[in-house]
C-alpha cells in the first residue's frame, strides 16, 4: 500500500470537504447573526459620559497665601494623584450622590419587548411619609397604570391585582404610606401605561456606581484625571460625574475652613490672655516713674546695654516658645474625645507641626466616615488608633519642647544675672526702668505676632478654595450607545456562525472511521482496483435500471461494465473469466442491488447474462425482479419453490430445471434464485454440484454474475470463492468501516479471494467523484441552491 503521507496534504482536497458543505455555513451564519440582530435590538444600550479634572496642591489652589506658610494651615493638603482618586471613589461621596439625586428610586416604563427607565422629569412624583432613613434602606417594588389625569391603579406585582386611587390619596404600601402626584406637563403622554417603581438600598446602589465609575490619570506623573462612567441613560451618567466632582471640592473647602476656625480660636484665646499681660506690665512702667519722678535716663554703658539687650532678645524669644509650647501642650492633655488642633502657630519645631496636620486630617477623614457609619467600624477603630498614637506623639513632642527651653531658659537667665551685675552699678532706677521696659517690649512682640496671625487665619477662611479645577464637566461624545457594539457583535457572530459548521465538520472527519466514496477505498486498499461508486437513491427512484436509463446509477453500472470487461480482458492467468462474484462485508450494504443492476447493464449490450442466488441463508434476489416491470418467460413464476437450494439437494435436476428467463425493462437475463432455505447451507455448498454447475454455465453464457452471502458473517463465499473469476467486494458508503477493509485485503494476500476489486454503494451525491467534482447525471434536474 503506498504511503499517501509522503505526498504531503493535500489542500484543495482537504477544502473540498468544507465547501461542499456550505449550505451548512449559510445556514449557521443566518442563525448567528440573527441572534447578534436579536442581542443588539432586545439589549438596553449604554451610554458614556466622560469629565475631565485637574488636582491642585495647596500653593496652587491658594496662592494668596503662599507669603503664610509658618502658620500651614493647609498642612497635609498635597496630595498625591492617586491618594485624590481614591478620596473622591469613596463609598461616602456615592452614598451622598445617591441620596441627592434619589437613585435608589428607579422608575420604569414597561414594554411590549423591552422596558425603559424614566429619569429628570417624571409623569408622577412620589411622597414616601416615612421617614428617609426608612425608604433609603428598603427593597421593595410595585407597579403603577395611570388611567387618567386624576386616577391611577396600584398593584405589588406585575400580574395585579389593581387597586384604584386618586393622585393625592394615601396609598399603604409595603414602605407604609405613599402619596403620588401628577406631573400635568407630562401626564397625558402616559396615560393607560404602565410603571414600574424599584426601590433599592443606598447602599446598594452607590456600591454599584463605585465598581461601574472609572477615574484615571490622564498621563504618567499628570495631575489631571479622566472620569468616565456608562450608564444605560446618557444625562444620568453626566449629573453622577458632576455631582461627585462638586462634592469633592466642597468636601475639600469644607476641611480647609475647619482648619483655619479652629486655628483662629485658638489665637483669639491667646490674645485674651496676652493682652491683659500687656495692660499689667504699661501699667508698672507708669507706676514707677510716677513715684521715683523718672523721665528719661541714659545708658551708662553701650557695651553692656548692648550685650544685654542680645540676651534679653533670646530670653524672650525663649519665653515665647515656652509659652505657646506650654499653651499648646495643655489643649492636647486636656483635649475629650477627637477634635481639630490648631496648626502650628510659630513653634520652631517642625516635627509637632507635621504632627498637628496629619491628626487635623484623620479627625476630619473620622468625622466624614462617621456620617455613613458608626464607631465600630473597622476603619474607624483603625483611625482612632492613629490618633491615639499622634496624640502621644505631640505630648512627647511638647514635653520634650517644654524641658528643653525650661533649660535654655534657665541658661540665659545665668547668663543675664551675669550681665546685670556690671550693669546694676548703674543706678537703680535705670536698672528698675529697663526691666519694665524689657517686659513690655516682649509682651508688645508677642501681641502683635498673635494679631497677624490671626488676620492670616481670616483671610484663610475666606479664601479658602477646593482641590481640583474642572477641565471639562461630564459630556458625551457621541448621542449614540457604546454598548451593545453592533460592529464587535457581528463580527462574533460572523466568525462563530463561521467556526461552528467547521468545527462540526472538523469533529466529524476526525471521528469518521466510515468510507465514503471511491477515494476513500483507494486510499485504504492500495493496488487493489475499485472499479466504480454507485450513487445513494431516494425512495422514489427506481431500484433496478432500464435500457436506455441515462440516471446517475445507470451511467455509474456503465463505468463499472467498462472497468470490469477490461480487468477480465487483462487478466491472462485465468480460463473462465466470465464467473463474477459479488460479495460485502456484512447483510445490507448492497450486493444483491449490484448483482441485480449490473446484469441488467451487462444484458442491455445483448450479451448472454445468467445471475445466480449464491446467498442461500438471506436470499433476497426475488425482490428485485418481482415487480409490474419483469416477469418469468415460457414458463410460469417459481421463485419461491425450485432454485439453487434445490439444484444442490436434488440431483435428478438440471440446470434448465433451475434457470427462469426473466424479461426486466425490456432486458433478458436468466435467473437461479436462491431457492428454499436450507438447514445445512455451508455442507450444500460444499458439493461438487456447485463447481458442476458453474463450469456448465460458464459455456452458455456471456457473464455470470453470483450474488453471494456476507463475507464476515458466514463462510458460505469462501467455500465457492475458488471457482470464481472475479471477486467484487461491495462497501457501502457511511456504513463500511475502514477497518473492515483489512479483512477481504488478507484473505487476499493468503490467495482465498482471487482477483479481488470494490465498488462502493450509497454515496451521496456531492460525495461523487473525487471530492465532489463531476457527477455521472446530465439528465437529472439538479436542486436549487436554497434548497438542502
Amino acid at each position: 500500500m503506498e504511503n499517501n503521507s509522503s505526498k504531503g496534504i493535500d489542500l484543495k482536497s482537504l477544502l473540498s470537504n468544507y465547501t461542499k458543505q456550505w449550505k451548512w455555513f449559510i445556514l449557521s451564519l443566518f442563525i448567528t447573526l440573527g441572534i447578534a440582530f436579536m442581542i443588539i435590538r432586545y439589549s438596553t444600550p449604554q451610554y458614556s459620559a466622560q469629565a475631565k479634572v485637574q488636582i491642585l496642591d495647596s500653593q496652587s489652589s491658594t496662592p494668596e497665601l503662599s507669603v503664610f506658610q509658618d502658620l500651614d494651615v493647609f498642612a497635609g493638603s498635597s496630595n498625591p494623584v492617586e491618594d485624590e482618586i481614591q478620596t473622591v471613589k469613596s463609598r461616602s461621596n456615592f452614598i451622598e450622590i445617591v441620596k441627592s439625586l434619589k437613585l435608589n428610586v428607579k422608575i420604569v416604563l414597561l414594554g411590549n419587548l423591552l422596558d425603559s427607565e424614566i429619569y429628570g422629569v417624571t409623569p408622577f412624583n412620589l411622597n414616601f411619609i416615612e421617614p428617609d432613613s426608612v425608604i433609603h434602606n428598603s427593597n421593595a417594588q410595585f407597579y403603577i397604570t395611570i388611567n387618567s389625569e386624576n386616577s391611577l391603579s396600584f398593584s405589588d406585582s406585575e400580574e395585579g391585582p389593581d387597586r384604584a386611587f386618586s393622585f393625592g390619596k394615601k396609598i399603604n404600601t409595603k414602605l407604609g404610606g405613599l402619596v403620588i402626584t401628577p406631573n400635568l406637563e407630562r401626564i397625558d403622554d402616559y396615560i393607560g401605561r404602565k410603571f414600574r417603581i424599584s426601590i433599592t438600598p443606598i447602599h446598594y446602589v452607590a456600591q454599584d456606581y463605585l465598581k461601574r465609575i472609572n477615574i484615571f490619570p490622564a498621563e504618567n506623573a499628570s495631575t489631571i484625571i479622566d472620569i468616565t462612567l456608562q450608564d444605560n441613560i446618557q444625562q444620568k451618567a453626566q449629573d453622577i460625574i458632576n455631582s461627585l466632582i462638586f462634592l469633592y471640592n466642597q468636601n475639600a473647602v469644607e476641611d480647609k475652613r475647619t482648619i483655619a476656625n479652629r486655628t483662629s480660636d485658638f489665637i483669639n484665646n491667646r490674645i485674651t490672655d496676652i493682652s491683659s499681660s500687656l495692660s499689667n506690665v504699661d501699667q508698672s512702667a507708669e507706676d514707677f516713674k510716677t513715684d521715683r519722678g523718672l523721665t528719661d535716663i541714659a545708658s551708662e554703658s553701650n557695651i553692656n546695654l548692648t550685650v544685654g539687650a542680645t540676651n534679653q532678645q533670646e530670653l524672650q524669644n525663649t519665653n515665647t516658645q515656652l509659652n505657646i509650647a506650654s499653651s499648646m501642650k495643655d489643649i492636647v492633655d486636656n483635649q475629650q474625645g477627637y477634635e481639630v488642633l490648631p496648626s502650628n502657630i510659630g513653634l520652631s519645631d517642625p516635627t509637632i507641626g507635621n504632627i498637628s496636620a496629619k491628626y487635623n486630617e484623620l479627625v476630619l477623614e473620622r468625622k466624614r466616615l462617621l456620617k455613613s457609619s458608626n464607631e465600630k467600624n473597622p476603619i474607624i477603630v483603625n483611625l482612632d488608633e492613629q490618633l491615639d498614637g499622634l496624640k502621644r506623639n505631640m505630648q512627647s513632642s511638647l514635653s520634650s519642647m517644654t524641658n528643653n527651653l525650661g533649660l535654655q531658659l534657665n541658661n540665659l537667665n545665668v547668663r543675664r544675672s551675669q550681665i546685670n551685675s556690671r550693669i546694676y552699678s548703674a543706678p537703680g532706677n535705670e536698672r528698675a526702668l529697663r526691666d519694665i521696659t524689657r517686659k513690655q517690649q516682649t509682651t508688645e512682640q508677642l501681641y502683635l505676632y498673635l494679631l497677624q496671625k490671626r488676620e492670616e487665619s481670616q483671610i484663610a477662611f475666606a479664601s479658602a478654595a477646593p482641590k481640583s479645577r474642572v477641565i471639562d464637566s461630564a459630556y458625551s461624545e457621541s448621542s449614540a450607545p457604546v454598548s451593545p457594539e453592533k460592529s464587535i457583535i457581528y463580527s462574533v457572530a460572523f466568525l462563530v456562525g463561521l467556526f461552528v459548521p467547521f468545527v462540526v465538520i472538523y469533529a466529524g472527519e476526525l471521528l469518521d472511521d466510515k468510507v465514503h466514496n471511491k477515494l476513500d477505498v483507494e486510499k485504504l486498499v492500495g493496488d487493489v482496483p475499485v472499479l466504480a461508486e454507485l450513487p445513494k437513491l431516494s425512495k422514489k427512484e427506481n431500484k433496478l435500471i432500464y435500457n436506455k436509463d441515462r440516471s446517475v446509477l445507470a451511467e455509474s453500472l456503465r463505468i463499472l461494465r467498462t472497468n470490469l470487461d477490461y480487468i477480465i480482458a487483462s487478466n491472462k492467468k485465468i480460463d473462465k473469466k466470465n464467473l463474477i462474484f459479488v460479495t460485502s462485508s456484512i447483510s445490507g450494504e448492497g450486493k444483491t442491488f449490484l448483482s441485480s443492476n449490473l446484469s441488467m447493464v451487462l444484458a442491455s449490450t445483448n450479451k448472454k447474462v445468467l445471475l445466480i442466488g449464491a446467498d442461500i441463508r438471506n436470499p433476497k434476489l426475488y425482490k428485485f425482479f418481482s415487480g409490474v416491470e419483469s416477469d418469468a418467460i415460457n414458463k410460469p413464476r417459481r421463485i419461491k419453490e425450485v432454485g439453487l437450494t434445490e439444484y444442490l439437494i436434488n440431483d435428478e435436476l438440471t440446470s434448465k430445471d433451475v434457470i427462469t428467463p426473466m424479461l426486466v425493462h425490456e432486458n433478458t437475463i436468466d435467473i437461479i434464485y436462491s431457492g428454499k432455505i436450507p438447514p445445512n447451507p455451508a455442507e450444500l455448498l460444499m458439493s461438487d454440484r456447485v463447481g458442476k454447475l458453474l463450469d456448465e454455465v460458464s459455456k452458455i453464457y456471456d457473464y455470470v454474475i453470483v450474488d453471494t452471502a456476507p463475507l464476515m458473517v458466514v463462510t458460505d463465499t469462501l467455500l465457492i470463492s475458488e471457482h470464481a473469476s472475479q471477486i467484487i467486494y461491495v462497501t457501502k458508503a457511511g456504513v463500511t468501516e475502514n477497518r473492515v477493509l483489512e479483512f477481504p485485503l488478507k484473505l487476499k494476500n493468503e490467495g482465498k479471494l482471487n482477483n479481488l476489486s470494490f465498488v462502493v454503494n450509497n454515496v451521496k451525491a456531492s460525495d461523487l467523484g473525487y471530492g465532489g467534482k463531476y457527477g455521472y447525471g446530465y439528465s437529472k434536474q439538479l436542486k436549487k441552491w436554497w434548497k438542502f
